[in-house]
Parts: structure tokens; sequence; C-alpha cells
């Protein structure tokens, strides 16, 4: 009973609280409308649902404070609108029936006349109240009650929270986590303000410094990745064991060579004069002009096309004008270089769908890549040197031309439209898919498999076996050679010299050459005028001066110390001879190579040359190489073993035209290092002073920062400094012929995987895909 007098105390003094506050509000809403007149619809919603709000809110007040006290009624009377709408929601599941259905009664009904009429809006608040009265009685002795079960519930068990407050509950945990959801993103922006405003120096700094590393990471997981993707294509060949020499494939099928597309004649805005007269050519014609006016300035020239009208007309190559030819040519190869990336795109994409489509074969069930898939286009002869034949015309192929090499049971492949092959055959003891004859020398050409493939890779693999042979019987043939040094025998004692100078300077065998091939040499082609003997020289003994153009016209100038023998046969072969006389008269190619061949079956002059550049190379290799050293400086090492071979091999090139523009580019990558390392060095020494004189975790970490900068920026700066003195000493000698064709690979993979560096460093994709066999076979312990 006394519970009920208190509730009902405590509910009178609300219901009395709430009349003064809800007669204070609707004269104010009264003043409010005589100032700002009639207002709008959307206005007077607002205000009937902030009503009704308030009204429910006073429900929700006096429940809460029957459970909660006075403290509770102090945080609900901040609440926003939307937290006591969502209170009087748990809250009328608790109400009775009836009270509710008179408070929507009512409810409407204001709304109502609020809507309709402005003036009465005073009653409808007194009524509302009325009602809010009468509900507040019944609710207050049914809070009584709930009361006194709440007390035997907790007497009897724990305590059940009302829907209210877990309804307010929730809606404070929502809240806080938005705040901190804010505070947190509120951090992040400050972070990266702050991150923002630092000085762009420390930026620079980092860039250069962490940038150089971050790209190298990448190029070797890109190069990591490309190299697995291929491992997982690839055909393991070498792991199935030899095949026949006689028969080199079960099964070959190609879609045949691709052919360039037909002339096109040109517009005829860009005319051709001759004498100062504009003259018409037939397309014929006019496409070999168009050859000789692309290479305008190379002594290149051709007539043999023109028809007997042009031949009566056109007498002087001078009275030529292909001026406008070239200007057309040069603006069209401007507007190559600039093109945009989307019009380069297509290029590329078009590209890869002839590749696609010719460039591979289907080789006893394997996909192999070929090699030159595309026929040559039609143009003027080039040739290396002054070579006789230079600015002949080499003829378009025709497919008429063509011999298509495929197995019986494979889809022959499709002549173009209106043409048929010259033949097709099954012959599986060759290695070629397409040959047919080119018009310059008369010779015949192939299409290849691609230097990756299984049956290239086959060949190289004998090649180096069989150079590793040599080391077993290679001093059996020099004590040999040395007795034919004094033999009485001329011819003995000339193949004793010749291959002396193949074992000692690796010297090519040579070939016998036509007149109208070009004026190269090799041992056994050498004339009396290509030599010069020094009884002494430079402080030396019995030297031999050789001069002469070896293959591709690249000149061979070396001053070689020799045997006291040999330098005695040389004067007896030049005895009586004319300085365009051969100096091995008495031997051939053919005949030295037969000689070798008896001593080790599959010798030859060029094996010779394989053994000595491989041998070369373990050795140097042994020599300059320490386990102290860094990537940098073995891969140093490496190039200047290679760079010994090449020079023993003769492999020389012309300057590169960009070397100068390139290496000027490098000096200043160092410059700008070196400036960054002064710079670094004086931060360094700022964050040790600071640190000597106020010692803190802080300043600590920041010195050792800076020294870790200036040792990466020193580290960089010693491997630009590398990179140029490599570059300077590669400046004229030709690495990549060598490494190709001569050398051994399984010596550079053992090396690399010995000294743990990556074999990336030392062959691009080309070369490794070349060599994927030595790559899988060697281990560290491998030795030529």
């Amino acid at each position: 009973m006394k519970l009920e007098k208190e509730g009902h105390e405590k509910s009178s003094k609300k219901h009395d609280r709430r009349e003064k506050k809800s007669k204070h509000s609707s004269k104010d809403r009264g003043k409010d409308s005589e100032l700002n007149g009639k207002h709008k619809p959307s206005s007077k919603k607002k205000q009937s649902d902030s009503g009704e709000c308030q009204q429910e809110s006073g429900v929700t007040r006096s429940e809460v404070k029957c459970e909660a006290g006075d403290a509770d009624m102090d945080v609900d009377a901040t609440a926003d609108p939307d937290e006591r709408t969502q209170h009087d929601d748990g809250q009328e599941k608790s109400s009775p029936p009836e009270n509710n259905n008179n408070k929507q009664k009512t409810r409407s009904k204001s709304s109502k006349e609020r809507l309709n009429h402005a003036e009465k809006k005073e009653q409808t608040a007194d009524l509302n109240l009325c009602n809010v009265d009468e509900n507040l009685k019944n609710e207050s002795n049914k809070d009584s009650n709930q009361q006194e079960t709440d007390v035997k519930q907790e007497t009897d068990g724990p305590p059940v929270t009302s829907p209210a407050k877990i309804k307010k509950k929730r809606v404070k945990d929502e809240k806080s986590d938005a705040q901190d959801k804010n505070q947190q993103s509120g951090k992040k922006r400050k972070k990266q303000s702050s991150e923002h405003d630092k000085p762009e120096k420390n930026k620079k700094i980092k860039k250069d410094g962490d940038d150089e590393g971050e790209e190298e990471q990448k190029k070797k997981e890109k190069v990591k990745k490309e190299d697995k993707k291929d491992e997982s294509d690839k055909w393991k060949w070498w792991e199935e064991g030899k095949s026949s020499d006689s028969q080199k494939w079960s099964h070959l099928e190609h879609k045949g060579p691709y052919f360039p597309p037909e002339y096109e004649p040109l517009p005829d805005n860009v005319p051709f004069y001759y004498d100062g007269q504009p003259v018409k050519l037939s397309p014929a014609t006019e496409e070999i002009a168009t050859f000789y006016a692309k290479m305008l300035d190379h002594e290149y020239t051709s007539k043999e096309e023109m028809t007997e009208e042009e031949k009566e007309l056109i007498e002087t190559l001078s009275k030529c004008d292909f001026s406008h030819m070239q200007k057309y040519f040069l603006e069209k190869t401007e507007e190559r270089k600039n093109m945009t990336k989307e019009e380069k795109q297509v290029l590329k994409e078009e590209a890869n769908r002839l590749i696609e489509e010719y460039g591979y074969c289907l080789l006893d069930g394997h996909r192999e890549k070929i090699g030159n898939f595309k026929l040559e286009p039609p143009g003027l002869f080039r040739g290396r040197g002054e070579h006789p034949k230079m600015g002949k015309l080499k003829k378009r192929i025709q497919p008429e031309d063509v011999t298509i090499n495929c197995s019986q049971d494979s889809r022959i492949p499709e002549a173009p439209a209106g043409h048929k092959w010259k033949r097709v055959q099954h012959d599986n003891t060759v290695t070629w898919l397409a040959s047919w004859l080119e018009n310059i020398h008369g010779r015949p050409k192939y299409i290849m498999l691609n230097p990756s493939s299984k049956l290239k890779g086959e060949k190289d693999w004998q090649k180096y076996e069989t150079a590793r042979q040599l080391k077993v019987c290679v001093d059996a043939i020099r004590k040999q050679y040395r007795r034919d040094w004094t033999s009485r025998e001329m011819k003995s004692r000339q193949r004793g010299v010749a291959i002396y100078f193949i074992d000692k300077l690796a010297l090519r065998a040579g070939n016998e050459k036509d007149d109208e091939s070009a004026d190269t040499v090799g041992c056994c082609s050498l004339r009396v005028e290509h030599i010069t003997l020094h009884r002494r020289l430079d402080g030396l003994e019995y030297v031999v001066e050789f001069d002469f153009l070896g293959k591709d016209s690249i000149r061979y100038y070396n001053k070689v110390p020799v045997e006291k023998q040999v330098f005695k046969s040389l004067k007896l072969f030049i005895k009586h001879k004319d300085p365009e006389d051969d100096l091995f008269d008495r031997i051939t190619t053919i005949n030295l190579n037969k000689t070798l061949t008896e001593s080790m079956p599959g010798l030859t002059a060029k094996v010779f040359r394989t053994f000595n550049a491989s041998t070369t190379l373990q050795d140097q290799l042994n020599k300059l190489t320490t386990d102290d050293m860094t990537v940098e400086e073995k891969i140093l090492s490496y190039n200047r073993a290679n760079r010994a071979v090449a020079i023993l091999c003769n492999h020389q090139r012309a300057a590169p035209k960009t070397f100068e523009k390139s290496m000027q580019l490098l000096q200043e990558k160092i410059q700008k290092k070196k400036e960054q390392i002064e710079d670094a060095k004086k931060e360094l020494k700022e964050a040790k002073k600071a640190h000597k004189d106020d010692a803190s975790d802080k300043s600590k970490k920041l010195v050792e920062k800076k020294e870790k900068l200036v040792q990466r920026l020193c580290e960089q700066l010693k491997k630009l400094q590398l990179q140029e003195t490599d570059r300077e000493e590669n400046k004229v000698i030709a690495l990549g012929t060598s490494k190709l064709n001569y050398l051994d690979p399984r010596i550079t993979v053992a090396w690399c995987k010995k000294h743990n560096v990556p074999i990336e460093k030392i062959y691009n994709k080309t070369q490794r895909d070349k060599f994927t066999w030595a790559i899988h076979m060697a281990d560290e312990n491998f030795q030529f």
C-alpha cells in the first residue's frame, strides 16, 4: 500500500509539471503563429509530430521513473526525439490495450484539428493532457503492482530488464560505436596530413634510396613469375633421353610461312622525277625505286625490273630524283614514332595474332616455337663490309618457290589463294619446316625451329659434350702437331702450323670463296699479305702480326709471339711467294677437318674453338670470383671472364651510336648519388649531435635510421660505378656471340648456383629459354 501511495503521488507531481510545460509551449506556439502568419503545411505537420512526441515522452518518463528512480529520469530528459519514440514503442508493449486505443484516437483527432484550424491548438493540447492524466492513473496502479513482482524476483532470481531499458541501452551503444569510429577516422586523417606536411627533401631521399630497391624487387618477382609460367608449359625433353641421330621427329605439323603483303603503290602526290620531269613508273619499277629511296645514304642501286620504255627513258641514275619518295617515307617513319598508345596496342595485338597462327608448330605432340616464320620481303641486298653484290635486288618470294616439309599424317598447310607450293615432302631426317632458293647467292634458305626448341637444344647439348670430350685427347693432338712442325713433308708441316693457330688463337678454319663473295678469310685461306714476321718486337721474340678480314668482314688484328719452330716454318711457307698467294697452299679445310676427325670422332675446327672458349671461361671464373664479393662485383667478374673469351674469338663490334649519351646519363646518376650521400651524411651528423645533447630512444633510432640510409646510398653508388666500368670495358667487345654459341651454358649455371647470383643477371629471357635444359641439368659442382 505504501508503494501504491508513493507511486500515485509521484505520478500526480509529474502530471502537474507536464501541465505547466504544455501551457507554456502552447502560448509560445500561439505567439509564433501570430508573428509568422499562416504556416505552410509542412511546418504544421512538423509541429503536430513534435506535439505527439512530447505527449508520448511524458508517458515514457513516468514509467522509467517508477522503475529506475530520479537518476534515470534526468538522463531521459536529455534524450533525442528518436530515442523517445523508441522508448515509447518498447513501453507500449507492457501498457493495457484500452489505453493504447485511447491514445491512438486522441493522436489522430489532435493532428486533424491542428492541420485544419490553427486557432484550436491550445484546446487540443488541454484535451490531450486530460487523456494523459487518465492514462497515468491507470498505469501508476499497474506499475506499483509491477514493482511488487520485481521485489519478489530480486529475492527469487535475477532481475528482468524492461524493454524500455533494453532499447535505451542499444541506442547508447550505437552512439558510442559511432563516436569511436569518428575518433579513429579523425586520427587517420590527422596522421595523413602530418605525413603530407613533411619536407619534400626527405621524400626525395627516400624515393631515390628505397624505390630503386623496390623496383629491382618487382623486376625479380616479374621475372620469376614469367619463368614459372614458362616452366609449366615447357617440354622437358632432356628428361626423356637422347633421340635418334637419323630420325629427328615422328610427327610435324605447321601452318607454313607467312608471306609479306603485296606492294601498295605510292599516292599520286608523291612523284618521281627524271631529268626534272615527272615520270609515272610501273608498280614493279616503282617498288624498286622505293627501295632505293629508303637507302639514299648507301651505295645500293638496281635497274633490273624496268620495262623497255623505261630503259629507253632512264639511262643515267644521277638524273633520277628520289627526294620526294624519301621525304614521304621519312614522314611515315615519324608517324610510326608518334603513334598513340592505343594505336601501338592495335599493332601489337595484330603481331601477337600472327605469332599464334604461324609462330608455332606441333612436334611429336608438343607445341614448339618457330624461329623465322616470316619470309623476307623484297629489297636491296646490303651484305657486310665491301660486298661485291651490295645493292642487288632480293626478289619477292612466291609460294611456287617454297618447299614444305611435314609429316604424312599431318594437315598440309594451305598455300595463299591462287598459288600452290613448289613441293610438299615428308623427310623426318631434317629439322627444317620450309625451304627456298634465294636469288642473290643461289643458296637454299630455311625456316627452322626456335633456339629454345627440342631439336636446337639437343644439337647444342651434343656440341658441348663433344667439346668436353676433347679434354681427354687434346694433349695427344698437341703432341702430334708439334711433331709435324719438323716434318720433311710440306703438307704435314703446314697442317701442323694451321692446327696450332686454330688451337692457340681460336681461328676459324676458313672456307674457299668464289669471286662474287666478300673477301673474308680464315686459317686455311690466309694469304701471304695477311701476316708479317718480326724477329723481335716490343721486347718479344718471334712475333707474328696478323691483319685480315674475318667473318662478317670484321677485322682481325693481333700480334702474337709463337714457338721458334713455328716462326721458322712460316718463313719457309712465304719464301718465293707473292703477297696474293696462299700461305697454306698444300692444305684445305676439308683435309684439315678429316685429320682432326681421325684424332677424335666428331672433332672439327669449330669444336676446337668451342673447347678453348669454354675452357677460358671456366679458368677465368675460378680465378676472378671470391665468396666475399657482392653480387655486383661477381657480375663484373663474370663479364670480364666473358670478355677474355670474346677477345680470344675476335668478337668485336663498333661502338653503339647511343654509347656516349648513355654514359653521360650514367655519370649524371653517379654525380646525383654522390650529392645525396653528402646530404645524408650531414643529416647523420646532426642526428648524432642531437642524440649527444639529449639522449633518448627516439634520437637513438633516428641515428640508426640515418646510418642505414648512408650505407644504402653508398652501396647504390658503388653499383653505379661498377656499371660505368663494365660499359666502358665492353664498348667495342660483343659478349653475346660467345655467350650464345661458344660457351657451355652449364658453366654459367653452376657458377650462378655456387655463388648465389640470380641467373637473370647473366642470361636474359631469350637466353634462359634457349638454355632451359642446362638450367635444369647442371648443379653447382659442374666443371667443364
